[in-house]
């Protein structure tokens, strides 16, 4: 995979958004005869208190354990039945078992790989598409500032050496004249500095890039923007999940907008069944101009 410097590659999908918010089409292109939405897993665990670690939950399951209906266009708060001004990222079901929230705007890489099977099977160009990642993901590009855009905290039992570290924290506030220097991000300062594709409201970073190497399992492995800084720090091999992706010959367009819990697939019939009938993912076909919306879900009122 490379960077793509011209994002005139991506253009035509402003052509297929709406300029409104009614829709899921303000992020997701008009134009297709059929949609999927595949739904981010959620996570459970027994009881609020329990040490065993979350599992992975589907909505149906939270839906049939909160008494609530789930559909195409269900909206997670509702399924969860969180009450004005409480917290929708975790509620407690009747029967004591803790939900959390799905994900937004990822798709776990496994899923990613099982999802990216099915497209490349449904295009005449599966080695060969575009990638779009949102630049605003935290540590993704660098920047001038006066710190990193995150930090790595580090901890020590023996008291000198945490001294040290303690001293080595710098306070930007107790020197206000210091000048802004590059940040370091995972992607290159020319990638950085590049040009982005914009689309309403979000800014993307391009790569090359076809359906056939996400549907490879170790994906994370092989992608340019893998956070190799973070595993510098201990932690084990991760990537984004793409935002937008398209083959070269269109035949489809997945999207995982960034404030979505959900993955949303416009292309032929045949993709959306194969898609819907994987009993790996959790989907189901949506209609044209489907409203994905805070409040959309007029089913769990």
């Amino acid at each position: 995979m490379e960077w793509i410097a011209d994002p005139g590659v991506g253009a035509w999908l402003r052509e297929t958004l709406d300029d409104g918010l009614g829709s899921m089409h303000a992020v997701v292109p008009r134009g297709f005869p059929a949609y999927a939405r595949i739904f981010h897993p959620a996570t459970v665990r027994e009881s609020p208190t329990a040490a065993d670690p979350d599992v992975r939950v589907s909505w149906a399951d939270t839906a049939a354990a909160f008494g609530t209906t789930m559909h195409a266009e269900a909206q997670w708060h509702r399924i969860v039945r969180t009450p004005v001004d409480a917290d929708w990222r975790t509620r407690i079901a009747p029967d004591g078992r803790e939900f959390t929230a799905p994900m937004e705007g990822a798709l776990d890489s496994d899923l990613v790989t099982v999802l990216a099977g099915h497209l490349a099977a449904h295009t005449a160009t599966p080695d060969d598409g575009v990638v779009a990642l949102w630049e605003g993901f935290g540590g993704l590009v660098g920047f001038f500032g006066d710190g990193p855009s995150r930090v790595f905290l580090t901890f020590s039992e023996d008291p000198h050496h945490q001294a040290m570290l303690d001293r080595s924290t710098h306070d930007p506030f107790n020197n206000v004249f210091r000048k802004p220097t590059w940040q370091d991000g995972i992607l290159s300062r020319e990638i950085s500095e590049g040009p982005r594709l914009e689309l309403p409201g979000r800014d993307y970073v391009l790569f090359s890039g076809g359906a056939q190497a996400f549907a490879d399992p170790d994906w994370v492995l092989g992608v340019p923007w893998r956070d190799r800084v973070g595993e510098e720090h201990g932690f084990p091999p991760a990537a984004q999940s793409p935002n937008i992706l398209w083959p070269a010959d269109r035949a489809w367009v997945m999207v995982s907008e960034i404030d979505y819990d959900s993955t949303i697939v416009a292309g032929s019939p045949d993709l959306i069944r194969a898609i819907c009938t994987d009993e790996r993912l959790e989907a189901k076909a949506l209609r044209e101009g489907a409203d994905l919306t805070w409040d959309a879900d007029e089913v769990n009122r």
